[in-house]
């Protein structure tokens, strides 16, 4: 049978600049604490941000952290529960700023021109089974064996499927393709 080591055990050593066991107790409680920071901010994202701002605040007060039964986690939750206060308010403001500027009636919205550029376009146009090979393959950089395992194919269809996306791309997207010299320069912006 063997003893857990406390959040404390680990806090002490952790104090001498040992950062394994500062991960130790962030792996031991990251989980928890953003499962609660979650049901107190907006997005997903300020979830993340409060979790770090909680362990920040737990290493920048290291030496007046309290634990409860040797456990770091009240502590983390309550100072997650202040960051997340606080991420709510700065919205909640940001918000109230943004809604008080009025439009412009001269300026359009940038983001109703926005535009993925022709590299997303091609990509849309291929069939979905090319996309996930070029998502996978070149995009995320999966070796062929290892995109094969992922999408249940012989690597030989992985290869196949990679030769055709590369080729369709290379062909939607050769009158995009920057001047290598000179000559193609002046071409390129007589187009």
């Amino acid at each position: 049978m063997s003893i857990e080591t406390s959040d404390a055990e680990y806090w002490r050593v952790a104090l001498t600049d040992d950062g394994d066991s500062f991960a130790a107790v962030f792996d031991r409680h990251q989980h928890r604490v953003f499962r609660h920071s979650l049901a107190l901010v907006p997005t997903f994202d300020d979830a993340k941000d409060v979790v770090a701002v909680a362990f920040l605040e737990a290493w920048r007060k290291r030496s007046s952290v309290r634990f409860v039964d040797g456990s770091l986690l009240p502590w983390l939750l309550v100072t997650a529960t202040h960051a997340a206060q606080n991420i709510s308010r700065s919205a909640r403001r940001h918000r109230a700023l943004l809604d008080r500027i009025p439009p412009s009636p001269d300026m359009p919205d940038p983001a109703d021109s926005f535009d993925d550029g022709p590299a997303m376009a091609a990509l849309r146009s291929l069939s979905q089974n090319h996309q996930n090979i070029v998502t996978l393959c070149i995009i995320e950089g999966l070796p062929v064996a290892e995109a094969a395992r992922v999408l249940r194919v012989p690597p030989g269809t992985v290869k196949s499927r990679l030769h055709f996306a590369k080729k369709a791309l290379a062909t939607q997207l050769e009158h995009h393709r920057p001047p290598s010299t000179l000559t193609e320069a002046i071409e390129w912006t007589h187009r």
